[in-house]
């Protein structure tokens, strides 16, 4: 992944973007750059010198991106090679290796971005399908090399590649499409979670097909729901339902506006059929704007999962998020009876960890109810988050009396 026949591109940086690199922070902006030796082209190596013009780090550039660089390397000078890039992938697996990929669960995310030395890209196993999807454009010319290291590594029988709607609006360029690279594969993989079988939509469902990220979460809420009526809100394809419901739950709801998700939660729990507990308990889905129907509900319920969508994708609409995590989990905790437990989960990466937990704590306060936390999480081992806005997901627990 080396460069070509230009002069190497050289960059240096105002001193608090060089303080922000040595601390590990993985991005440098564009009105970080102090100045660079020419105009650089997207995806080449940026090498990046300090005020004593000694080696600082090595990045991917994007011409046209407000993360002008995207840091791969800091530290000693190293040559970014395939050797390179083969161990960085093999650490990723190593990593996951028993831990997380075993005999009972062989869907997991295997590349985390930036957190794992791969910038603007994340890869995703379901059995032996690898869905890779790329955020940043300069992985466009470097494509071939690293689909050869991820075959190499990860030994997929299938590898598809997605991409974010603006890196796809110039994938066309280097005459790359989204979709099954080389042998064709199923739009939707089955593969085990915790022993639990779940489809992914690997072409066309949302993120990578499914949302991995809460599978420590579900594990958390099985433990929880032996004899209990549980509603599960913005329930997708029914990640949480399937836990709660071979944890023993009487009767699992599902609410979502999505009729395909609804219909991907049926689906699972078809394919699970064979488990005692999850056949026997009572399940449902309802299509509806989960706003307004949880405005509307008289039910009760003894535990509730609230795991919207991200509510503020900029950090314009944090305001506007938090006071709809408030409307969301208040109501969620008077919809509880006596004893019931609220799993309240947000996925806002410009909502603070400390702003959530707050404002669900406040929610549970205000319901003049008695209450305790029973737990809180964050990134789950496969989901590794070393910088601030990394770290998106976070849940609370609590019982309420």
């Amino acid at each position: 992944m080396g460069g070509g026949s230009k002069s190497r591109l050289r960059v240096a940086l105002f001193p608090r973007a060089e303080t922000a690199i040595r601390s590990g922070h993985p991005w440098v902006y564009a009105d970080s750059i102090k100045s660079q030796n020419r105009d650089g082209e997207t995806g080449e190596l940026a090498v990046m010198y300090d005020k004593r013009d000694r080696f600082l780090a090595v990045g991917m550039y994007e011409a046209e991106s407000p993360i002008r660089i995207r840091i791969l390397h800091c530290g000693k000078p190293a040559a970014l090679d395939s050797d390179w890039w083969l161990g960085k992938a093999r650490a990723c697996l190593e990593r996951r290796a028993g831990a997380v990929l075993n005999e009972t669960t062989n869907g997991a995310r295997v590349i985390n971005g930036e957190s794992e030395g791969f910038p603007g890209l994340v890869a995703d196993l379901y059995a032996g399908t690898l869905v890779v999807k790329i955020y940043a454009a300069g992985w466009l010319a470097r494509w071939d090399e690293i689909e050869g290291i991820l075959r190499e590594v990860f030994s997929p029988g299938f590898l598809v590649l997605r991409m974010s709607r603006n890196v796809a609006a110039r994938a066309g360029e280097c005459g790359l499409e989204e979709g099954f690279r080389g042998a064709v594969g199923e739009e939707a993989v089955v593969f085990l979670e915790n022993g639990i079988s779940f489809e992914s939509a690997v072409l066309k469902g949302q993120k990578t097909g499914f949302f991995l990220d809460q599978r420590d979460n579900r594990a958390r809420v099985e433990e929880l729901a032996a004899g209990r009526d549980v509603l599960n809100v913005f329930s997708f394809s029914g990640g949480f339902s399937l836990y709660a419901a071979r944890g023993g739950a009487h009767s699992v709801t599902d609410v979502d506006i999505s009729a395909y998700a609804l219909e991907s939660a049926e689906r699972n729990f078809s394919l699970n059929a064979d488990n005692p507990a999850i056949a026997s308990a009572k399940h449902s889905g309802v299509q509806a704007d989960a706003f307004r129907w949880m405005d509307e509900a008289s039910g009760e319920y003894d535990l509730i999962i609230v795991d919207p969508p991200t509510l503020a994708k900029r950090s314009s609409e944090k305001e506007g998020a938090l006071r709809a995590y408030r409307r969301l989990n208040s109501r969620a905790i008077s919809m509880l009876r006596p004893g019931g437990i609220l799993v309240a989960a947000s996925c806002s990466a410009h909502v603070s960890i400390d702003d959530f937990y707050r404002l669900v704590e406040e929610g549970a306060q205000g319901s003049r109810r008695q209450w305790r936390e029973l737990w809180r999480s964050a990134h789950a081992q496969d989901h590794p988050a070393d910088f601030p806005e990394a770290k998106y997901l976070k849940a609370l627990c609590l019982e309420v009396g």
